[in-house]
Order: C-alpha cells, then structure tokens, then sequence
C-alpha cells in the first residue's frame, strides 16, 4: 500500500516537473525568438530610432531678403534682434531668475506667468523657453554683466524686420506678422518660435523667395533630452534681395502731399497746431502729415490725413516710381505685435487705412475717362475733329434731361474744345451716337475692366459694363439714358487709379500696351510693348485736347497752368459725383461741395503727363470727397511731376518718344 502511494507521487511529481519543464523551454523558445527578432531581424529598424532619440534635428532659420528702392534705399531691411531665453533645468529657481531679469530690462515689460506655465507642460526641460524680445542694447549689455549669477539664462541675437519709410509706402512693401495655424506648411521654420511672415504687399507677394531656404542642425541629446554637443550645420539659403522701381524719397513726398489735399500743414509744436489742438481733440486728427506736422483746414480746425492715392509711371517702360495709398499705417508695429486696440482702430477708421487704394479702390474715372470716349468716336466715324456740337447746359433724352457741370452750358465746341472745358453735354452726344459697345471695346484696350498683373496681392478689376452685363446683373435691358453716363465717366463704370494711369500712359506713349511693374528687372526693361492699332491722327487730337485742359484758355485744370515748372502738363480733371444731385438743388444753385457733407463732396481727380511735348511719366491723383479735380488734385499732381522730372535729370533722363504740335494755333488758344 506505501508503495502504491509513493509511486503515484513520483508520476504526480514527474508530470508536474514535466509540465514545467514544458513550459520553461516554451518560453525560453518564445524569448530567443523574440531577442532574435528584435536584435537580428528588427535591428536595422531599432538602430535607426535609437539614433533619431540621440539626435534632435534644429531648423536654422536664414535672413529675409531685403527690399530696396531703384536708388537701393532700404525699404524692408533686417535689423539686430536681441532676445532672452531661458533653460528650466538649469535654473535652481525659475521664479527668482525671471524676477531678477524684470528688474534688469527696463525698456520692456513682459509676463512671467506663461514662462512658469510653459517650464511647467514641458516634458523636455533643456528646451529652451523665449522669455522677451526686442531687447536694447543697454539692457542686453546689463543682462549679460548678471547671466553668470543666473545660470539658465541665453543671451540670443537674431534678425527682425524693418520699414524705414513706415506709413507712406506700407501699402507697396505690406508687412510680415506672426504665422497663424492656417499658415503653417511644409516649411519647419514657419513653426519657430518669433517667425514671421508676409501678410500683404510685396512681401506677401514674394514670399517664399524672401523667406529663402532654412538650414538644419544635428544635436547629439541624452536620455533627458540634455544637450551634449552640436554636430556641422546644413547650409540653407538666404532669402533672395528685391530691387524696386519704387523711388523712396518720390514716394514720401507724394504721401504726404497727398494726406494734405487742400489743407495747410504747419509744424506740430507752433502756435496755430496747439491752438487747434485745444479746441479740437479725436484720435483721428492731428496726425495728419506725420513727421512732426499737422493739417489745419481753411478754418485753422485740426483736418485729419485725406484718403486717396497717388500713382507716377514711367509710360515707355512701365515702371512705377511711387503708389502711394492714405491714410496709411505703421507696419513695424504689427512685426513687434499689434494690439487688440490698435487692430480695432485701424478697422473702425472710416478713411480705410487697410486698402491699397491706388489698385484696389474702385471709383467712376468721371472726366478722366473723356479721352477714351474720344478714340471710340473717332475709331467709329460718328464724329469728325471739327464738327461742333451746341451745348446748352443739358441735352434731353425722352421725358429725362441730362445736365452738363456747366449750367448755362459752354456753346458749340469742337473736340478739342469739350476736352478742354469738359464739356458734358458734347461727350453726351458722342456716347449716344456710338452706344455702349464700342465705348466698352475702347476702354478695354486701355487697360480698363481687367487686372494689370502689377506685382501685388489684391489687385481690383474694375467695370467696363454693357448689356450683357447688366441682363445677367439685374436682370434688365440696357437703358440708352446709362449709355449716356457712362460717355461721362459716371454710372456703372468703375476703375482703379492704377488703370486711370494706365490709360494716361498709353495715350501719350503712341497707343502702346505699356502695364505696370514695381520690380526692376534689366530684361523687362528692354521689352517692346505692342500697338494698340490707334491711328496717330487720332491720338494727336485727343493730345492737343488735353494740352488744353492744363493749359488753355477756358482750362479745367487752370490752377496749374501757370506755375513756374520749366514744362508743361497735359491732363485732364475729373469732379466724380457720387449722389445724384436733385431738381431742387439745380434750382436753388446750392451745390458747392463745401457745403456739403465729407461723403457727399465729388471725388477730386488729374490724370497727366510730363513734359507734355515729349512725354516721360505719366500721373493719376485722386482725393476721395476731395472735391474739385482741378482745384484740388491737379496741384497734388503737378508737384508730383516736378519732384519726378527733378530726380530724373538728377539720376538720368529716360527714353521719350516726342509727340509735336499739341498746343493748337495762336487764334485757336482762345
């Protein structure tokens, strides 16, 4: 019986070593499978990690490219930028360091609660955290005297941008801002702490070949994520330089002679600004003219900067000397970072600070756009040179009547003569002969109703209306009364100062296509624009008219005739309505835009050339609620033209294509 009981134990305790046995090579075979996969089969995979967890890859972000004006003027240049940062790991009390470095930096303030909350969410404590930036000098000097006491600290230089020309040409170079989400792409130095970029203008236009190519840096890094040493840099490449057709010193003048208008600028600090100042306080005046000057109205009143823009282009080449677009803004304080504040002002300013007015404003070109009602006509044979048309002040459609600006009208005048004067009811009569069509096809082929491809974000298009437009519009017939307006520059038809200038260029320079360009680009110089198959003839007549609105007897744009220039200017003025003016008001003669409120006051035009006999540069100034095109923007222009002709005989005369006989015969200039 015991050893029927001891063999049974021995078979228990032989299954159950047995069954051990069986488990332990089991999972000793399961072991040196899995070693075998990890170490033989994965290994080239494993090896690859371990490495990738030993290097950390640093993208080194390169300068921007630099934006400099035809004379190589710094525009959009790069300055130091000294920043502090700070490594958690190696400060033995966080807190104390970021208040001994509040009482070091004196120029700046800054919030030590998102550094503390940031040390706080990071794994990696040996990344560094970006404490201030934008520091001085003198506060980086007195910094670096203290950094040994706390250690932690980095000392880091770096680049920001500037904008030595500030408000007056932000609206050609835009400015950069900090990347938001939906900017981030492929590129690892839009995702670096400080970077920026081009939010408008040319330095969003050009972009990615101002930002250039970043480079990379290997760090050797420990298990904790410490730095033990840097490895050779990967070269990238910095962004690429932009030279402009722009000219600086042309382009801050006509800034500020257009914020003017028609007020007087005197110095901030004399006896007349402080006394307006007293009587007058509103974020929106006495900053007018900048540069230590303010506008004071006819009344000695604080005037706020006039909104408008001012366009000079070379006619033959296309180049554009200045663009400028007011009220403006400063573009460096939104690369320092804008305040909410500061944002809400520049949207809620009535005067739009945030259009580029000179490509994306649309307007009715008015008076300006007679000439091209000229072309049509004679392109069309509804009207010869000499025949006159008897203006009476109105010309009578069906039960409507349409009035010329005149009220007692100007009498019989000849082509030459209704540009002149800007004879309404003429140009009336030429659009009723010619209908929409033809009007429409002539103010296409001088850059009207499409965008010029000028090298800026935000290009407008204007309108060149017609009766398919106006079917598929509104749903409407075309009205013979519309064709009618629109021979007038006034309805439907709308236009950017960019294509006034444009159509300005191309009248004087032999019905060329001459287009816009703001880069300065040595082969595109030489290009030959093609013809836009006007028959010289037919130019020289609409020329000697607009020699005859600057300069003539019965001239709109009289106000500049005889100024002391040493050349003349051909051009034409245009006072755009921009309400319909009532029965009553014809009646009572009550109609001085003076009188009238701000937004109900016409938008004052010139568009004009220089000098008028051998035609260099072509110029387009408009003053929304300006008024008078003659009174008011045609002075603006014909100091922008001086200043224009006076730098290029410093700098070197351009090609000119002389056009003859614009001022008529002696017995006809009267």
């Amino acid at each position: 019986m015991k050893n029927a009981d001891d063999q049974e134990a021995r078979r228990t305790l032989t299954r159950r070593a047995l069954m051990l046995g069986s488990a332990q090579f089991v999972l000793t075979g399961a072991l040196i499978v899995r070693l075998h996969h990890l170490q033989v089969t994965e290994s080239d995979n494993y090896q690859g990690l371990s490495e990738d967890n030993q290097f950390d890859i640093v993208v080194v972000p390169v300068s921007r490219g630099a934006v400099r004006d035809r004379q190589g003027r710094g525009l959009a240049v790069n300055r130091d930028l000294f920043r502090i940062s700070v490594i958690a790991e190696r400060t033995e009390n966080l807190q104390w360091t970021l208040q001994q470095l509040r009482e070091l930096i004196v120029h700046r303030e800054f919030d030590a609660e998102p550094v503390l909350r940031s040390a706080a969410e990071r794994k990696n404590r040996f990344q560094p955290i970006v404490v201030v930036d934008g520091l001085s000098r003198r506060d980086v000097a007195r910094i670096a005297v203290r950094a040994p006491y706390m250690p932690g600290i980095r000392i880091e230089v770096g680049r920001s941008r500037h904008y030595p020309y500030g408000e007056s040409a932000v609206h050609v170079t835009g400015y950069v801002a900090p990347v938001s989400v939906t900017e981030l792409s492929d590129d690892p130095a839009l995702g670096l702490p400080g970077a920026r970029i081009g939010k408008s203008g040319i330095e969003h236009f050009f972009e990615t070949a101002l930002r250039g190519i970043s480079g990379r840096r290997q760090v050797e890094v420990n298990a904790v994520g410490q730095w033990i040493r840097e490895l050779p840099v990967e070269d990238g490449a910095s962004g690429a330089n932009l030279t402009l057709t722009l000219d600086a010193e042309l382009q801050q003048q006509a800034s500020l002679w257009l914020e003017r208008g028609a007020a007087r600028v005197v110095p901030r600090d004399s006896r007349a600004a402080r006394r307006a100042f007293d009587g007058q306080r509103s974020p929106e005046l006495g900053l007018a003219a900048g540069h230590g000057l303010v506008n004071l109205d006819a009344g000695g009143a604080l005037a706020p900067p006039e909104s408008g823009a001012a366009i000079v282009m070379d006619i033959h080449r296309g180049e554009v000397l200045a663009l400028a677009s007011t009220p403006g803004f400063d573009p460096n304080a939104f690369n320092k970072g804008l305040t909410p504040r500061d944002w809400n002002r520049l949207l809620s300013n009535r005067r739009s600070p945030m259009i580029n007015k000179a490509i994306a404003g649309w307007y009715p070109p008015g008076s300006t756009f007679k000439p091209v009602v000229c072309l049509a006509a004679l392109a069309n044979r509804v009207v010869s040179v000499d025949e006159k048309v008897d203006c009476q002040g109105f010309m009578e459609l069906g039960d409507s009547r349409f009035h010329c600006w005149h009220p007692v009208g100007h009498g019989p005048v000849n082509m030459e003569e209704a540009l002149e004067q800007s004879c309404d009811v003429y140009f009336y009569e030429l659009a009723r002969r010619l209908g929409i069509g033809p009007i429409a096809d002539m103010a296409r082929r001088f850059g009207f109703g499409d965008t010029l491809g000028i090298e800026l974000p935000g290009e407008r298009s204007g309108l060149v209306p017609g009766e398919e437009w106006k079917r598929a519009k509104y749903g409407e017939p075309w009205q013979e009364g519309e064709t009618l307006i629109s021979g007038i520059g006034q309805g439907f038809l709308l236009a950017t100062p960019l294509q006034m200038v444009t159509m300005m260029a191309r009248l004087a320079n032999g019905a060329r296509a001459v287009v816009p360009r703001l880069v300065l680009d040595e082969q595109a110089r030489s290009v030959s624009f093609g013809r836009l198959g006007i028959p010289k003839d037919h130019l020289a007549v609409v020329m000697r008219g607009l020699w005859r609105a600057v300069n003539g007897f019965r001239a709109t744009a009289a106000s500049i005739r005889d100024r002391q220039l040493g050349f003349e200017i051909a051009g034409k003025t245009g006072s755009v309505q921009v309400r319909r003016i009532t029965a009553k008001e014809r009646r009572t003669g009550k109609l001085r835009n003076e009188d009238l409120p701000r937004d109900q006051r016409d938008h004052a035009l010139f568009v004009g050339v220089a000098p008028a006999d051998r035609p260099a540069y072509a110029t387009c100034v408009l003053i929304e609620h300006g008024g008078s095109g003659g009174s008011v923007a045609a002075p603006i222009a014909a100091e922008i033209l001086a200043r224009t002709i006076r730098n290029t005989v410093a700098s070197g005369s351009p090609r000119v294509i002389p056009l003859p006989q614009l001022a008529p015969k002696r017995d006809d200039a009267t």
